[in-house]
């Protein structure tokens, strides 16, 4: 069965399943960090057996990453909010709202993105910076660089940055304000001085010294 663009459509009753699993990853990471979250709790969590896990997801890594996906989508993170004749020197909406969803669930993102995180969920977190980063450059504005580099090739790399900025706020205590990270977050892309400047006082989680 295809979709839209002659994409495949995924059953229903798929679907339903997946979503009952990443529901329980989601729930299980309120009550303990994702890398003490085994597929065993998972299932029994989501009330299926271990077979009808592996008929979906091949680890939990890629069960978060899809979960996450799933929240973005959810919160409306989405491409389609960058309006072209934004100001080049304010972050795209997009930016800000995934700053948002990130406050939101801030131990989750924490334990995704820190040292005994998921590397699938960190990749598909950078594909979504990069394809949003290459959109906002197209529609406000391009980025300074060397012009024989390739935006694709930028957009990657900034994506990266992005994601290092995400990655340092979270792990500050008390937490800054999520527009200011993507304030943060815009002024690596494009090498401008945002406005609002925020203060510089060293704030560290504990967890991390």
């Amino acid at each position: 069965m295809t979709g839209e663009g002659g994409r495949a459509r995924l059953d229903p009753r798929v679907l339903r399943t997946r979503r009952l699993l990443q529901d329980a990853l989601l729930a299980l990471a309120q009550e303990k960090a994702f890398a003490e979250i085994t597929v065993a709790d998972v299932t029994d969590r989501a009330t299926v057996n271990r077979s009808t896990f592996y008929q979906h997801y091949p680890d939990t890594d890629t069960l978060l990453a899809d979960a996450l996906d799933m929240q973005a989508s959810q919160f409306g993170v989405d491409l389609a909010t960058i309006v072209p004749d934004a100001p080049a020197d304010e972050p795209p909406e997009v930016m800000v709202r995934y700053a948002l969803l990130i406050s939101e669930h801030v131990d989750l993102y924490r334990d995704a993105l820190g040292p005994h995180g998921s590397a699938v969920a960190v990749a598909r977190l950078h594909v979504r910076f990069r394809e949003l980063i290459f959109e906002a450059m197209q529609q406000i504005g391009g980025t300074p660089t060397d012009a024989q580099v390739p935006p694709q090739i930028v957009a990657a790399a900034m994506a990266g940055a992005v994601i290092g900025v995400f990655s340092a706020w979270i792990q500050l205590d008390p937490l800054p304000p999520p527009q200011d990270a993507a304030r943060w977050a815009w002024s690596t892309v494009t090498g401008r001085t945002t406005t609002n400047p925020v203060d510089t006082v060293d704030h560290r989680h504990d967890a991390y010294g």
